[in-house]
């Protein structure tokens, strides 16, 4: 690691990258090849690069763009090989720490300090934090990033007579549900994601464990699935979407809850605040009717979680110079004010520079749900997200490579318990067998070590 950071220093002040536009280093290096996800947010990037970042630094950018499962796979080959055939990849706020760990991703700090137009004070800090590796170095810059709250209709819970609390609590939440629950002709009180995946029921489902106290792992990497705080917060949320949660919740996800709140099908969503773009668009027809509170506590201050795809430069890249202007200019203010100008300020790459949220322009846009995911987002504890000390970052996730398979295995039976297959206590004991096995390799390793 050290030899890494003297050739970057070395190579920082041999080309003197100061800022996006500066002169192509790394030896006349004219292209990069970038892998990402096909996000709308990612696609637009790719439409507006040439006309904008080429012509001002003669750096062309290859784009491979694939879905997000397919996009994880080929970036977890590409980067454990160390291949470098791509220079820059999306990866998320799960990755990046794993990666920087492995070795597979360049650390970004001497780059950062060559490069004060970037403005890294501006990144809000949780972000920031999420994208460090285990020695406090930044291995990824955020394009975009999210939070969670709630989501609900003022005019639903006007005419019922109820005052959402500045802070609501998780029975607060049910309570109101129960109210609403058939307000209107074929509305459920609530929308709770259901179906299976640890990027799906677990989202919002592990910021409910958190605020309830539990965890998945303890710090001495004892599993916790089923002890009572884990399994009390899961209880709690299956009986939830049971009683007044959506129809067909074992299958519903991020999009199912998006669609239903958008036609009035749910009076209240507890989930990404990236989704208050599409409910405030021009042609939602519940624009200017949603309110948006914090994510629901209990034992914690807050519980929102948090999200970025994030940009990572391969260690095997050749071409890191020309790579760190290509990151610096997608993740800068200066992108974001061209989104803006160009395509529009809704779909402003948001979530990431707390000077977003100073901007008139994009204020006017977003004002509805603006300072709600400003202050989700800051809230936001990656590395304390729960009433206990924990083995691995990550709030609604492990930071462990082994947790995408874990959680998704676990999340199959909690599906199965919304869906009254299995009571949640037989989920869980089944989950706690799956988290044991991973637990007891860390406590090898740590026994190893000591």
């Amino acid at each position: 690691m050290r030899t890494v950071l003297l050739s970057l220093v070395v190579l920082l002040t041999t080309t003197a990258c100061a800022g996006w536009g500066g002169g192509v280093g790394g030896g006349g290096a004219n292209s990069i090849n970038v892998l990402m996800v096909n996000n709308p947010q990612m696609v637009d990037l790719q439409r507006l690069t040439a006309e904008h970042f080429t012509k001002a630094t003669g750096i062309t950018v290859n784009f491979t763009v694939l879905p997000e499962n397919d996009v994880r796979d080929k970036i977890s080959q590409e980067f454990s090989s160390q291949a470098g055939q791509y220079d820059v990849a999306s990866l998320s706020n799960f990755e990046i720490p794993i990666y920087a760990r492995s070795g597979w991703i360049a650390p970004m700090d001497p780059y950062i300090a060559q490069d004060p137009a970037f403005d890294q004070d501006d990144i809000l800090g949780p972000m920031a934090e999420s994208l460090k590796g285990p020695d406090g170095q930044i291995y990824g810059q955020p394009f975009y990033g999210e939070s969670s709250f709630l989501m609900y209709r003022k005019d639903v819970l006007d005419a019922a007579g109820i005052t959402m609390p500045e802070q609501p609590t998780w029975q607060q939440v049910a309570d109101i549900a129960a109210r609403v629950d058939g307000a209107q002709p074929g509305m459920a009180g609530i929308c709770l994601r259901g179906q299976p995946g640890w990027g799906q029921v677990f989202a919002p489902l592990t910021t409910v464990v958190n605020t309830f106290g539990g965890t998945w792992f303890t710090a001495d990497w004892q599993a916790a699935v089923n002890a009572p705080e884990f399994v009390e917060a899961v209880q709690f949320y299956v009986d939830l979407v049971r009683e007044h949660g959506e129809a067909g919740a074992p299958q519903a996800g991020f999009t199912e809850c998006l669609n239903n709140m958008i036609q009035g099908n749910v009076a209240m969503w507890y989930d990404a605040t990236s989704a208050a773009g599409s409910l405030e668009a021009a042609d939602s027809p519940v624009r200017g009717k949603i309110g948006y509170a914090p994510a629901p506590v209990v034992k914690t201050p807050s519980s929102g979680w948090l999200y970025a795809w994030s940009w990572g430069i391969q260690e095997a890249s050749e071409k890191k110079d020309a790579a760190w202007q290509f990151v610096s200019w997608a993740s800068s203010k200066e992108y974001e004010q061209l989104v803006g100008e160009q395509i529009g300020w809704s779909n402003v790459p948001a979530g990431k520079r707390a000077s977003t949220y100073e901007n008139p322009q994009y204020l006017a846009e977003a004002g509805a749900f603006a300072e709600q995911t400003k202050r989700a987002i800051e809230t936001a504890d990656p590395r304390n997200p729960g009433v206990q000390p924990r083995p691995a970052l990550g709030i609604q996730f492990v930071g462990i490579p082994e947790f995408p398979d874990l959680g998704t295995q676990v999340s199959q039976e909690v599906s199965s318990a919304i869906a009254g297959l299995v009571t949640v206590q037989e989920a869980l004991d089944r989950g706690q067998e799956l988290a044991d096995d991973v637990a007891e390799r860390y406590r090898s390793r740590a026994e190893g070590e000591s």
